[in-house]
């Protein structure tokens, strides 16, 4: 129940009791702030003299007249306030049966200026609902003695709340219908006698028999009335059935609860379940969700499971809702398959995809429940189930599953209205359905696509130990822009990338695929750092303009910061350049963490300045950690002061390279997290003396039977005596083609000034590189049996696992691998 009082916020209405000649016999204090006059003045006289024109006065004599027949009457008409000014008013006149058997009449008038204008041909509904009322009619009228004996009333009051005229007369309420109900009216009627004020729109059940449920929703104003001397004579009660706009109004509250509870995630069955809990208990005593084939559940599909009595498995349970607990109507839990016969309302709807609608269910013996479905037939008996809605969820033209919903103690059996308003709520839950649906489709290519793109085992080889964390933000679909990649290169090196996209999601992931490829291409080529991310710069650009709008080419841009670094376990050097990304960190073998200058450069697909690249050396076993913005950047703090909380978390020497990088990002990841997180550790190694042997030799023909010579001696000190001869004749083909391409460079006078450098690697391969000071780079071609040269670099591809070439400060090396074996 409610109570809403009148100041400020309701028009309240003058009320008027008269005796069947006319004359006043109560008055209340509203009708004296209306017209002026008080109680002592008015009473005892008769309501016509406050008309002002005597057609006012005759209609209403003449309406008195008539509404003895109908009970009640109302018109517009004039009245004349004490001091003399007209008012115009709304009248409406009720009659009122009592013990006495005296006619009676209630008045209830209000000032036209106070509310909305209506059109001349306005009839007595919308009239009436411009009172403080809720507009339903006929309207009930009750007057109540000093002692709250009900004395007067109209004869559809007791149509209203149920209470027989007999039963009524000389009774207080608690006495006509006892309960908690009337013990509250009853309340607000006494407040009500003892202040004077009235009590506007208290809402309250109809008061119908306690073993009759009733859901009838009234509500009333209560205004106290005076005699002639001033003193209180009873209480006026008016009362109005807001059953159906106090229904409209919970209707659409229930459809703006759905917009806000259902479809709160992304998971089938929660927003299911969402369903049926909104439905429970406002519109049905049971509900249940069941989701067809087409809606993955991640269980076993349905198909895979046999009939089981005849019945099949349509559905899959994913929503359950009861006023029970524990769901005893239900024959299946969330997950379990829904079985149901062939021939059923559940498999009729999935076929026509239209609602099942039966106010009245139809349990009896003969009916398909018992024919197909006794089990079922059973339950509904049991829990006397006798309404029932069975609605179809569609989506994109296909029907996803069904909705039921079924009444038990609620007696009153489903409407039409409750239909479609089950109808718009089941709406609603295919949407978010669908959107769960689309999402796992998406998340599963998302996922696939996140596979295809990042690393499946990356590894440093002989170089370095990798960890890694690739966080994205984008958590539905998990992928993001970040990327990040360990290379194996040449000569027992490894390059190092991590790198950025702008944006999250599939788009920023398709183009970070893009820029990874690129990546890799640009390192087969063995360039330096700076010229890596020069020709990538060059890539992303043309990436963009092939994506632009012709009409507007300015408009779309791609965006990515990277940072590449190689790293040489021979040398121990690290070079690095990096373009707009955050510095790398080194971390020494003590703990000590310094972020080396690297010239920042711009982003790529700006095209505005060179790279510059840079070469440290490093300590063996210091770690390198290269991540992403994501790791360090806070919206209320200065990127340095992520930086900051970078180097503590990093300087843990006691921990092992996976832990670390785990310790870190759960330490620095923002919650929840803004932007993509990659994180990559290399932990540096350096080949042994025993692993590298080198030689330099004079740019002379006859020093290759000597390299060959030694090039033995080496792999028999290394135990790779089976390799002795394929290596013979790859350093003797590689430093031949170098010396003739030396010596083809320069001058006969400046040969004993050129020298070849020879070196054997033993890591994972074994390594045969060979140095020249010319940066012309040799090509392999298919000699003619005529040729008496062209076939060297032919024979090396055949005896050699891969081999390439790459420029060097001074020159050019060309290198071939040979696969070792597992024990060496």
């Amino acid at each position: 129940m409610s109570t809403n009082e009148a100041h400020g916020r309701t028009v309240c209405p003058a009320i008027a009791l008269l005796d069947a000649q006319g004359t006043v016999v109560g008055w209340s204090q509203a009708a004296q702030q209306l017209v002026g006059y008080s109680a002592v003045e008015v009473v005892g006289r008769s309501a016509g003299v406050l008309l002002v024109t005597a057609d006012d006065r005759a209609k209403a004599s003449q309406a008195a007249q008539e509404s003895t027949l109908r009970g009640r009457w109302s018109d517009l008409a004039q009245v004349r306030h004490r001091d003399g000014r007209i008012i115009d008013v709304r009248l409406c006149v009720s009659s009122l049966s009592g013990q006495d058997g005296l006619e009676r009449w209630v008045v209830y008038a209000t000032d036209k200026a106070l509310l909305p204008a209506w059109p001349a041909e306005a009839t007595v509904e919308p009239l009436l609902a411009t009172l403080p009322l809720p507009s339903r009619l006929p309207v009930g009228v009750v007057i109540r003695d000093t002692h709250l004996r009900c004395i007067q009333v109209n004869d559809t009051q007791g149509s209203k709340d149920g209470i027989p005229l007999p039963k009524r007369l000389g009774r207080r309420l608690t006495e006509a219908a006892p309960g908690t109900e009337a013990e509250t009216l009853e309340a607000v009627m006494h407040r009500v006698l003892e202040s004077g004020d009235p009590a506007m729109e208290v809402d309250y059940q109809a008061l119908l028999p306690a073993n009759v449920r009733s859901n009838r929703i009234l509500t009333a104003s209560f205004f106290r009335l005076d005699d002639a001397q001033g003193r209180a004579l009873g209480v006026c009660s008016v009362s109005v059935d807001v059953t159906d706009s106090r229904r409209a109004r919970e209707r659409l509250a229930i459809l703006g609860a759905a917009s806000r509870r259902i479809g709160t995630t992304l998971d089938v069955m929660q927003t299911a379940q969402e369903l049926a809990d909104l439905a429970v208990p406002f519109l049905a005593d049971y509900t249940t969700v069941d989701l067809a084939e087409s809606v993955p559940l991640g269980e076993e599909p349905l198909t895979h499971l046999g009939p089981q009595d005849g019945r099949i498995p349509v559905f899959r349970r994913a929503g359950l809702a009861s006023i029970h607990p524990g769901t005893p109507e239900s024959l299946f839990a969330r997950g379990e398959p829904v079985f149901v016969p062939p021939t059923s309302p559940f498999t009729g709807v999935l076929r026509s995809g239209k609602s099942h609608f039966e106010p009245m269910l139809d349990a009896s013996p003969g009916t398909w429940l018992d024919h197909h479905d006794a089990a079922r037939a059973e339950k509904i008996r049991e829990h006397a189930m006798h309404s029932l809605m069975v609605v179809p969820i569609h989506a994109r033209g296909a029907v996803l599953g069904v909705a039921v919903f079924v009444r038990t103690e609620d007696p009153r059996p489903f409407e039409e209205d409750d239909l479609l308003l089950a109808e718009e709520l089941v709406s609603w839950a295919a949407l978010a359905l669908d959107n769960a649906r689309q999402y796992v489709r998406e998340r599963s290519a998302a996922l696939a696509l996140q596979r295809l793109l990042l690393p499946h085992r990356a590894t440093g080889g002989s170089a370095a130990d990798v960890a890694w964390r690739y966080l994205p933000a984008d958590s539905h679909h998990g992928i993001g822009g970040d990327w990040f990649d360990v290379i194996p290169l040449s000569g027992a090196r490894v390059a190092l990338v991590v790198g950025d996209v702008v944006g999250h999601g599939i788009n920023a992931a398709a183009k970070m695929g893009q820029l990874r490829t690129a990546m890799h291409t640009l390192a087969d080529l063995d360039v330096p750092p700076d010229e890596v991310l020069s020709r990538l710069d060059e890539q992303v650009i043309r990436l963009a303009e092939a994506e632009a709008n012709p009409r507007y080419p300015a408009t779309t841009t791609m965006a990515a910061t990277c940072l590449y670094a190689v790293y040489d376990p021979v040398t121990r050097t690290c070079t690095m350049a990096r373009a707009g990304h955050p510095p790398p960190a080194i971390i020494d073998p003590y703990g000590h963490v310094t972020f080396p200058d690297v010239p920042a450069g711009a982003p790529l697909g700006l095209g505005l300045v060179p790279f510059e690249s840079v070469t440290l050396e490093l300590a063996e076993g210091s770690v390198l950690a290269l991540y992403t913005d994501g790791l360090i950047e806070a919206r209320d703090q200065d990127i340095s002061a992520g930086m900051n909380r970078l180097r503590a978390v990093l300087a843990r020497p006691d921990l092992t390279l996976d832990d670390l990088c785990s310790s870190t990002v759960d330490t620095l990841r923002a919650k929840p997290p803004s932007d993509d997180v990659t994180l990559l550790l290399a932990r540096t190694r350096s080949l042994s003396a025993d692993q590298v042997a080198s030689w330099q030799f004079p740019s002379d023909p006859a020093v290759v039977s000597r390299a060959r010579r030694l090039a033995a001696r080496q792999l028999t000190q290394w135990g790779l005596e089976h390799l002795a001869e394929s290596t013979e004749l790859i350093v003797s083909e590689l430093l031949t083609n170098a010396i003739i391409h030396s010596n083809g460079d320069c001058s006969s006078d400046c040969n004993s000034d050129r020298t070849i450098g020879l070196r054997l690697i033993r890591h994972e391969m074994l390594t045969c590189e060979v140095f020249d000071a010319t940066h012309s780079h040799p090509l392999v071609r298919h000699p003619r049996t005529t040729d008496e040269h062209g076939r060297g670099l032919f024979l090396v591809t055949q005896l050699s696992r891969r081999w390439g070439t790459r420029h060097i400060s001074d020159g050019k090396l060309i290198w071939a691998d040979q696969q070792l074996p597992a024990s060496a």
